[in-house]
C-alpha cells in the first residue's frame, strides 16, 4: 500500500443509524474543505435520501454541493456523491463506506473511511470489512469512540 493512502474505521458510541449519518456528514464536510472529491457509499435509497437532506442542512455557513448517484456509469459532476452503486477509485479522492460490502477496488482509494454505529449487526459487518482490508495488506487505523466514555 503506498504511503499516500489512508484507511480508517470509525466505531461510534451511539447506537443509531442517524449518528452514523451525522458522522459521515462531518467527514464529508472536512474532506470537502480540503477540496477532496468525496463519495458516500450506501445500500439503501432511504439512507441516501437521509444523507441528502442532512448535507443540505448540515452547515448553515457553507453549502456542500452533492447529488445522489444510482448509476455509477454516469459521471457525478458534483464534488460529493451519495452513491447507491460501486464507486470507481479513480473518480474519488475519499470514499466513506456505509454499505454492507466493500468496494471491489477498496485497496485503490487514496482515503477510505468506514463508519459503524454501536449496533451488533453493524459491528459484525465492520469486523468483516476489517478482515477483508487486512487480507488486501491494509492495516486500517481504528477510532473507537466507545472507549472515550
Amino acid at each position: 500500500m503506498p504511503s499516500s493512502q489512508a484507511y480508517w474505521f470509525h466505531i461510534l458510541a451511539q447506537h443509531s443509524p442517524a449518528a452514523r449519518n451525522l458522522h459521515a456528514a462531518r467527514l464529508v464536510e472536512k474532506a470537502w474543505q480540503q477540496n477532496h472529491r468525496t463519495c458516500i457509499v450506501c445500500d439503501d435509497a432511504a439512507v441516501a435520501a437521509e444523507l441528502d437532506e442532512l448535507l443540505w442542512q448540515f452547515s448553515p455557513a457553507a453549502f456542500i454541493p452533492h447529488s445522489i448517484v444510482s448509476d455509477c456509469s454516469v459521471a457525478c459532476t458534483d464534488p460529493v456523491g451519495i452513491l447507491l452503486c460501486q464507486p470507481n477509485a479513480a473518480d474519488w479522492d475519499t470514499a466513506i463506506i456505509l454499505s454492507a460490502t466493500l468496494p471491489a477496488n477498496a485497496d485503490q482509494f487514496a482515503r477510505l473511511a468506514l463508519i459503524a454505529h454501536n449496533d451488533a449487526a453493524v459491528l459484525h459487518q465492520a469486523r468483516g470489512h476489517f478482515r477483508e482490508l487486512r487480507a488486501l495488506g491494509i492495516e486500517p487505523r481504528v477510532h473507537d469512540y466507545r472507549k472515550a466514555r
